[in-house]
């Protein structure tokens, strides 16, 4: 069984992330989903979520491409996920190309999967600002 893990925060699930599911499972047969928690989103990141951890967790559960769900508690973990895990493929977007090469040298394939371009939590969080401040 070739088993595949990838990491977020899946805000505002959309479908940038389920395209981004999707191609993740196509590359295995089973998915591992490391969704970082709200303290290390605040903490390490200095993100706020408009849904919390177990909201988030709920909504990924409930997406048939994902097996597993994990909670990311920090940026050291990655290494030690692939192991316990028994990890053959890493995933993340393009967007962090060549941040995690160093887990090859873990025995996982790394593969960096080309953003869904028109469309990121940035982008609605954006649009929904635009849209309330035009209504005042």
């Amino acid at each position: 069984m070739k088993r595949v893990i990838t990491y977020g925060t899946f805000d505002l699930l959309h479908y940038g992330h389920i395209n981004l599911l999707r191609r993740a499972k196509s590359l295995g047969d089973y998915l591992v989903v490391a969704l970082s928690t709200d303290e290390f989103n605040w903490n390490e990141k200095s993100k706020k979520c408009y849904f919390n951890y177990e909201q988030r967790k709920n909504l990924l559960e409930a997406i048939r491409y994902v097996d597993l769900v994990i909670p990311e508690t920090g940026w050291g973990q990655k290494r030690t996920d692939i192991h316990k895990y028994d990890i053959d493929t890493f995933v993340m977007g393009d967007d962090w190309k060549g941040h995690f090469d160093f887990l090859k040298d873990e025995g996982a394939n790394v593969v960096y999967l080309p953003r869904t371009k028109e469309i990121s939590t940035t982008k609605i969080k954006k649009d929904l600002e635009i849209s309330s401040e035009v209504k005042k």
